[in-house]
């Protein structure tokens, strides 16, 4: 299957979850949350009452007027909870790619640069800072760490993005190495500067699964604008009906 076929059939799969999301996310619990959608929700609900009235004649609105309101207050309801269950989906497929670029290999360690023949297979999750371990081309890097010696081509893609291989060597500003990523070309002896659970994989797949952007002052001047929209909206409605 292509990349592109693919891509595409995971953006059905995410279209269709978003789309059964959006209903999920009609619970009141839900829709608390944010307190905007939460005045449309009740405002839908109350339409929909009002419309039920309205074809046992007990509104001086027409059911038919009062239907076309509780349908568009239903959609915008549900298309909110469609773009934030696309968003949430996204986060989602970005933290299963990362975590499917961080997985336990076999770690070919060994006691110095000057003895990288006496090997010993260790796991990638064993692996401490200040271990060394020798890397060779079509191996993968087991944790993040320092080039100590040898220069190597590395695939660099799952943790960038970028097709386009790196050098990575021993001095300069080229030495580091992110754990997941693979050795194309020769061979790279690796210093690990970092502890289990705490590579650059790892940090970032704790950001994307648990990150909380906090709101701008503009953004939280614009909510209380539209609390305040929507009450109004809410209390010339019911206006209406009196």
């Amino acid at each position: 299957m292509s990349i592109n076929a693919k891509n595409a059939f995971a953006g059905k799969n995410m279209l269709g979850r978003a789309a059964k999301e959006s209903f999920v996310k009609l619970k009141p619990k839900t829709q608390a949350q944010n307190p905007v959608m939460l005045l449309v929700y009740i405002s839908a609900i109350m339409t929909s009452l009002l419309w039920v009235a309205a074809l046992f004649g007990h509104s001086d609105a027409s059911a038919g007027y009062t239907f076309a309101i509780a349908i568009i207050l239903w959609f915008t309801v549900l298309f909110a909870n469609f773009a934030e269950a696309i968003a949430e989906g996204r986060g989602k497929a970005q933290a299963d790619s990362l975590c499917a670029a961080k997985k336990d290999v076999e770690a070919h360690k060994i006691p110095s640069i000057a003895q990288k023949n006496s090997v010993t297979e260790v796991s990638s999750a064993a692996l401490k800072k200040g271990d060394i371990v020798i890397v060779s081309a079509g191996e993968q890097i087991p944790a993040d760490g320092e080039v100590i010696d040898g220069a190597a081509s590395v695939d660099e893609s799952a943790i960038t993005g970028e097709s386009a291989p790196v050098i990575r060597e021993s001095g300069g500003d080229r030495s580091a190495v992110t754990g997941g990523t693979t050795v194309l070309s020769d061979f790279i002896i690796i210093e690990v500067t970092s502890e289990a659970g705490e590579s650059f994989l790892d940090k970032m797949i704790a950001m994307v699964e648990g990150a909380a952007r906090k709101k701008t002052p503009n953004e939280i001047a614009l909510q209380i604008f539209l609390v305040a929209l929507s009450i109004i909206f809410i209390l010339v409605t019911m206006s209406l009906y009196t």
